[in-house]
């Protein structure tokens, strides 16, 4: 795809547009139109920033700037590391005025938004995502935090950027564990809102996999796409954006059960959906054949499907007590009336949460 798609965030007067297209980081006027001030920060990691830091510091000419580099990798998204962030900041003199740019993936993103959120209560934020994972989902639609030691995201803010450019050129140099990670939450879009988008992943996974760009593309656009609309209609997820959460309160118990880094987000939320559909399953709600086309997607984009043993049962009922979905006591889960439709539910017992847990184990 040559040309540039915009697609809106359509939240009022703090709507904003994400941009994507390849090649964008070679066009200063995308970024520049939408720093308001005269000082930006740039957030990345160690991964990223020799990659793609010097490309979009060459766009700010005419802007104080400074970049801080973050350690990469889950186990690094914790206050600790986001308080060097703020001694950046506050270091070289960063007014309200100022614009923090997230350059990296959903870590970098979610960090620096929080930062952004937090510093002199509230500054300007830009996403400059460049996984697949923070394309389609963590830089669109305001979430921001970090992890606590007993639970994943536990501890943010919901923080709107000024805008999401989404250059699909930085998925070249994406590795394939992060690509197939990223296509977790592809497939997640698919299975709560549409099922032709499903069918469409599932004939085109080979292309997904062998980076084509127009298929990357357009999975991106509609990924995108759904997201901004259930954003626009649910910006603090008090309704239907908690469905956006398909697979995660499983995968969240994954990743703090495993320890934070172990497996990718992607990675566990794969498994999680898989979870989710057998417990679906289990509740009368879809059969196993859609609980099988579930599993086979997530295999052919190369993602786990089950549990992983070492997390036991009563730690997996643990680990989801402490979830954001929970209210008033009672966990929330997302799970499927049929591909292409879900809901949020607490029609469902403990000894039935249970049983789906211990089904979901490799045997």
């Amino acid at each position: 795809m040559s040309e540039t798609t915009t697609l809106t965030v359509d939240l009022g007067d703090r709507s904003y547009p994400i941009y994507i297209g390849q090649n964008l980081l070679n066009q200063a006027d995308i970024l520049k139109r939408h720093i308001p001030g005269k000082n930006a920060l740039i957030v990345s990691n160690e991964t990223v920033a020799p990659l793609y830091l010097n490309k979009v510091e060459s766009l700010l000419s005419g802007i104080r700037f400074e970049s801080v580099i973050l350690p990469d990798g889950e186990q690094y998204k914790n206050l600790d590391v986001l308080n060097t962030i703020f001694d950046a900041l506050l270091t070289h003199r960063m007014d309200r005025n100022t614009t923090i740019i997230a350059l990296g993936g959903g870590v970098v993103g979610d960090m620096a938004g929080f930062a952004a959120a937090c510093y002199q209560r509230g500054v300007h934020l830009i996403q400059i995502p460049t996984t697949l994972l923070s394309q389609v989902d963590s830089s669109v639609g305001g979430k921001t935090g970090v992890n606590h030691p007993l639970g994943k995201n536990m501890i943010g803010a919901f923080y709107q950027p000024l805008a999401v450019i989404a250059d699909t050129s930085t998925l070249n140099t994406l590795d394939d564990r992060q690509l197939s990670a990223g296509l977790a939450e592809v497939i997640k879009y698919g299975l709560i809102k549409d099922a032709d988008f499903f069918d469409w992943i599932d004939r085109n996974m080979d292309a997904l996999l062998q980076r084509d760009p127009e298929a990357l593309a357009y999975a991106i656009k509609v990924s995108c796409q759904t997201k901004a609309n259930v954003v626009a209609a649910d910006e603090r997820e008090s309704g239907q954006r908690a469905l956006l959460n398909l697979g995660h309160t499983f995968g969240h118990a994954i990743e703090t059960g495993m320890g934070y880094g172990e497996w990718l987000h992607g990675e566990a939320v794969g498994a999680g959906m898989c979870m989710a559909a057998k417990m679906s399953q289990l509740l009368g709600w879809i059969d196993q054949t859609q609980v099988d086309k579930t599993i086979t997607i997530m295999q052919h984009a190369k993602l786990p499907t089950t549990a992983p043993d070492a997390i036991t049962e009563q730690q997996f009922l643990d680990l989801m007590s402490v979830d954001k979905k929970v209210l008033d006591g009672v966990l929330r889960l997302v799970l499927l009336k049929r591909i292409g439709d879900a809901v949020v539910t607490k029609d469902y017992t403990r000894e039935q949460l249970a049983a789906s847990i211990r089904n979901s184990y490799s045997t």
